[in-house]
């Protein structure tokens, strides 16, 4: 007579890509007669539920998004109405402000601030809070735009196959408000736009999902070295002036929390046991999660209830971080004689003598005197921005 397994086998799933194993089910035989009848070898495979493969739409449709906000922003901009100079006139009201002004190739700042850039004045005293999420759909220029969607693409689509678009979307706006209650924390001088800290949360899902789910690796060591230093060089990036590293500090950090929340996988005994045909028996029964997986579990959902609950009463509070860490500001941005941290807002002082308006820097007292007739208040500031930069 024909002994039972007490276990089902485990098979690499060919389609699969990377050093992950992901558990195939055997497909239950119709009957006894037919299960006599079929060969030793002749077992036939299914994906389980809990490791399908996911069709990934939602991070394409973030990135086409994000594409349609910036020609938004740059049609609200109209650098040809309200600038004197453009890059790229050709584009019509599309056209870019000047390098001097904005060197990524984007809007000015006031469309920015127009179009939802997280300013904290307005947050706090305004109460305008929806900026903590619409900021994070806005980007400062094609450059900008480019590097953060590529990232998205090459990092998002992954995940979205294995954890389907529910998981990867909350990660992905919660880390993004995440990064942007910390950047308001720290930086209140200057707006904020960007969907950085939502891509370093994708990261640091990334790497919580790997701890979490250790066992089911191949290659864990490798796999764990080589996401700490891509995770290493993104953050030193962020010490660059004009860089909002305190952003992507959040969003990794939310994203790393949300990862053992969100991306947690059973253990490959318990998908035996679940998917095992009828006649198969086990002779332990095998818990859904380890003790360790579920210890984080509840950790993280803890921190990450306490850390936004505290960091948007302080923000709503008016406190700026800064008067109580004096050194974290070097977390944003590290001054060498190369560049300057200087973050003061922009501001000139103007006079006018007919058609003739000067304007005179307020932080470097540099002075220009232009020609205008009637100009608006955006192509001031826009000057401003370029006598001063």
């Amino acid at each position: 007579m024909a002994t039972v397994p007490d276990t089902l086998p485990i098979r690499v799933h060919s389609r699969r890509g990377g050093n992950m194993i992901h558990p195939v089910s055997l497909e239950s035989p119709p009957s006894a007669a037919s299960a006599a009848a079929e060969s030793p070898n002749s077992v036939v495979y299914r994906e389980v539920k809990h490791f399908k493969k996911w069709f990934p739409w939602l991070i394409p449709l973030f990135v086409v998004a994000n594409t349609v906000m910036f020609i938004i922003t740059m049609s609200v901009n109209n650098c040809p109405k309200n600038s004197t100079s453009c890059v790229a006139r050709f584009l019509g009201r599309l056209s870019f402000q000047p390098f001097k002004e904005n060197p990524l190739l984007g809007p000015s700042s006031s469309a920015l601030e127009k179009m939802g850039a997280l300013d904290v004045g307005k947050v706090v005293h305004q109460h305008e809070g929806w900026r903590l999420i619409t900021c994070m759909w806005l980007h400062g220029g094609v450059f900008h735009l480019l590097a953060n969607m590529l990232s998205l693409l090459v990092i998002g689509i992954r995940l979205e196959q294995e954890f389907g678009f529910v998981r990867i979307g909350l990660l992905y706006l919660i880390s993004g408000l995440g990064g942007s209650v910390l950047s308001a924390l720290f930086i209140q001088s200057n707006i904020s736009v960007g969907a950085s800290g939502a891509l370093f949360g994708l990261l640091g899902g990334m790497l919580s999902e790997l701890i979490t789910n250790w066992t089911i690796y191949a290659n864990k060591v490798a796999a764990l070295l080589t996401l700490v230093v891509i995770i290493a060089i993104n953050l030193a990036v962020g010490i660059l002036p004009h860089v909002d590293n305190f952003a992507h500090i959040g969003g990794f950090l939310s994203g790393f929390l949300l990862g053992f929340v969100f991306l947690i996988r059973p253990q490959f005994g318990w998908v035996n046991q679940r998917y095992a045909p009828a006649g198969y028996s086990s002779a332990s029964s095998t818990p859904k999660f380890k003790a360790y997986q579920c210890v984080l579990w509840v950790l993280s959902l803890i921190l990450l209830i306490v850390g936004f609950t505290v960091g948007l009463v302080l923000l709503l509070r008016g406190e700026d971080l800064n008067d109580h860490c004096s050194w974290c500001h070097y977390l944003s941005c590290v001054p060498t004689s190369r560049w300057s941290c200087n973050t003061q807002p922009i501001s000139c002082q103007a006079e006018q003598l007919g058609s003739q308006y000067t304007l005179t820097c307020s932080n470097s007292s540099k002075s220009k005197t232009y020609s205008l007739l009637n100009p608006t208040a955006t192509q001031i500031q826009g000057l401003c921005a370029q006598l001063c930069r």
